[in-house]
């Protein structure tokens, strides 16, 4: 920031939209397009019809863009239009729902965590039964293990002869953490991705290090809402009482 725009901040003066872009590497039209969305509150203009910012305008780019890394383009966006248009509860509902489905994706990660950690190893020296004994051993009626089939979470293949259902070792893994996840709350929709994801990394074992990264972006996205928090209350301090 030059010495120029940061004397403009510190003394309450005007600046103009690339003053206020060159500060984070902005276009001026996507100042511009800021304020047009709401982002921003309206600017001043002069009587040449040149938009004017004010300290309170750099106050709101910094809180939007501090807010995109935790909360994501949609959601930063509601929250400085709802402030903008004096709606301040609504924006800090929409903080409260943003941790609570970071909270929730924590929550779903365990659940993950838990369900790889508590699967039963699979005898390697015979891995194919049939939909009775995985029932039974799942303690569930082989007409959910047909629901799941149909849902896509297991493949059995079928024996050519007799047309039974049979199901090989990695069916068998697949089935043992779809009834985890399922034990602990998860709809099957939810499960899939997941289940994909075993599948193309050829086992469980490889998903340590998806894992990993999944707890790496949780945690910096909890960091980001940090700093988006800060940035926000800043631009709450420095907007006029209603």
């Amino acid at each position: 920031m030059s010495s120029g725009v940061r004397k403009n901040l510190q003394s309450g003066g005007h600046l103009r939209p690339v003053d206020l872009a060159r500060g984070h590497g902005l276009s001026t039209q996507a100042v511009r397009n800021y304020e047009a969305a709401g982002i921003l509150p309206d600017a001043e203009r002069t009587p040449h019809g040149y938009r004017t910012y004010t300290p309170l305008h750099a106050h709101a780019l910094r809180a939007f863009l501090a807010l995109v890394p935790g909360h994501g383009h949609q959601t930063a966006t509601s929250i400085m239009q709802a402030i903008n248009r004096g709606a301040t509860e609504e924006a800090l509902r929409l903080v409260d729902e943003s941790h609570a489905q970071l909270l929730a994706d924590r929550h779903t990660l365990q659940a993950v965590e838990a369900a790889l950690r508590d699967l039963d190893p699979v005898p390697p020296e015979r891995g194919d039964t049939f939909v009775g004994p995985l029932a039974r051993r799942l303690g569930i009626r082989p007409a959910t293990l047909r629901k799941w089939e149909r849902a896509g979470l297991v493949q059995p293949r079928r024996d050519p002869h007799t047309g039974y259902r049979v199901y090989r070792s990695a069916d068998v893994r697949d089935a043992l953490l779809v009834h985890q996840l399922r034990r602990g709350g998860y709809r099957l929709e939810q499960i899939a991705p997941l289940i994909t994801q075993v599948r193309s990394a050829g086992g469980v074992a490889p998903l340590e290090s998806m894992l990993r990264d999944w707890r790496a972006r949780l945690s910096a996205r909890s960091r980001a809402m940090l700093t988006g928090a800060a940035a926000l209350d800043a631009y709450l301090g420095h907007r006029p009482s209603p």
